[in-house]
């Protein structure tokens, strides 16, 4: 039996409350995802799988449905700390070849900044597997022009979500996430 993804759709959400569970609970509803129960798995983008807005993805959901997908979170009650989630993704050239997904969290560290990192790993990751040298060191704008122009990959991108924590101390969540759907 085949258990492999043909559709994947990405969203990202904050919230705030007194209870931690209860701001990540908020951070989900506002991702539209709360009422599923979720089950992180590790990153990769599996092949021939077609990437559709968030709204299409969500019809193809039911309440209480397993769901599969690989998130990235972050909570925090300090107040006015800088929190951010994000996942990248890298998309092959060729649509029978695997692509990668990275998570990263991060505190203190802007949305672009986030936003370039994860996208930046799942673009190096990708890149490792397809065979394409590069240099590590180098900025992830050079690479990125260095990836795409290999023609072993087409795209890159992320999902990015930042927030301020309360002033009040109380708990803010934020989550970034790829749905996997069968």
């Amino acid at each position: 039996m085949d258990f492999v993804p043909t559709k994947i759709f990405f969203t990202k959400g904050a919230g705030k409350s007194k209870d931690q569970l209860h701001s990540f609970e908020m951070a989900l509803r506002d991702a539209g995802i709360a009422p599923y129960n979720l089950v992180s798995v590790s990153s990769i983008l599996p092949p021939y799988a077609k990437i559709i807005s968030k709204k299409e993805g969500l019809k193809h959901l039911k309440p209480g449905q397993v769901v599969f997908l690989v998130m990235s979170r972050a909570s925090c009650n300090e107040p006015n700390r800088l929190l951010v989630a994000s996942v990248g993704s890298a998309v092959p050239a060729a649509k029978k070849t695997y692509g990668y997904l990275s998570e990263h969290h991060a505190f203190g560290q802007t949305e672009k900044k986030a936003a370039d990192y994860a996208e930046d790993l799942a673009a190096s990751m990708l890149a490792s597997t397809l065979g394409i040298d590069f240099d590590p060191e180098t900025a992830w704008n050079e690479r990125e022009k260095y990836f795409k122009m290999s023609g072993k990959m087409v795209r890159t991108s992320n999902v990015t979500q930042s927030a301020v924590s309360d002033k009040n101390g109380k708990w803010t969540s934020v989550l970034a996430a790829a749905v996997l759907i069968f």
